[in-house]
This record gives structure tokens, sequence and C-alpha cells, in this order.
């Protein structure tokens, strides 16, 4: 494993064919750089792209993720790839994972196999089997890939918007 003792400045594409371990926050400077690791832990994460087989961090901003775990409290990109996605809040254009456990969902578009929120806001949402939102739940349309399924607002009502816009750069709604 790579250990970075305070902070780790990208000034160009990287990548470290091992484990990172950063003890600060990973930034770009002269532009957003791409990074490539087998596991990325730190702070805070700000990169143009981010691949990496599991991702845990506090904060993550970038324009795309390809990542098989993703594990932070938020994460703000146009783009994510994950096979699971755990996180307090996100915010993203389009989100394509097999699972997401997360308090706050905005995105444009959701490709999941389930989906667990407190909140999703989304125009177009597609799902294999479950999608629960414990508060709120706001799209343009859903769609269940399998006949037997389970989607619901356990406390209130899953809403149809037909005119929702969004964000082109980070995917939030406009009001």
């Amino acid at each position: 494993m790579k250990i970075i003792k305070g902070d780790l400045v990208l000034k160009e594409n990287t990548t470290i064919d091992d484990d990172l371990k950063v003890e600060g926050n990973i930034r770009c400077e002269g532009g957003l750089w791409n990074i490539d690791a087998m596991n990325i832990n730190a702070m805070n994460i700000n990169a143009k792209n981010i691949n990496a087989w599991n991702i845990d961090a506090m904060n993550i901003n970038a324009k795309n993720i390809d990542a098989m775990n993703i594990n932070a409290k938020n994460i703000d990109a146009m783009n994510i790839n994950a096979k699971n996605i755990n996180a307090w809040n996100i915010n993203a254009r389009n989100i394509k994972a097999r699972d997401i456990d997360a308090m706050n969902i905005n995105a444009m578009n959701i490709d999941a196999r389930n989906i667990n929120a407190m909140n999703i806001k989304a125009r177009d949402i597609s799902f294999y089997a479950v999608a629960i939102a414990y508060k709120s739940f706001k799209c343009k349309s859903w769609k269940a890939r399998r006949d037997n399924y389970v989607i619901k607002c356990l406390d209130g009502e899953i809403e149809i918007k037909e005119e929702l816009k969004y964000c082109d750069k980070c995917g939030s709604e406009l009001k």
C-alpha cells in the first residue's frame, strides 16, 4: 500500500499499481486530472476521472467515477458506474450501479439493481427488483426490469413529475 502523509496533489494523470491511502486530500493542480488505483482511501477526492476497485472517502468530486465499491459521505459527479454505492448524499447526472444505499439521491438518470434511500429525486429510474424511499420519491418515470418488483415510498407517495429540469453539469434539479 502506498501511503501519502498530507495531501496528494495531481499535476498530471496518475496511475498507481497498488492500494492508495492519502491521510489528507487528493486534489488537482493546473487542471482536472485522472487517478487510477486499486483501492483509494482519502478524506476528500477532487479529480476529473476516478478509476478504482474500492473508494473510501468523505467527499468525492469528479466528472466520472468507475469503481466496484464506493463508500462516501458526499458524492458529486457527472457519471457514476459502480457495483455498490453507500453514501450520505449523491448528486450526479447519471448513476449506473448494482446496489445504491444512500440518504439522499439527486440524479438525472438512475440504473440500478436495488435502491434504498431516504429521499430519491430523479428524472428516469430503472431498477431490477426493489426501489424504496423512506420520505420522498420524485421522478419523471420509473421502470422495473422484473415482473415481480417492489417500488414504494414509506412516508409518502411516489410523485411522477412530467417536467423535471436538471443542471447539465451536476444533475441537480432546477427550480
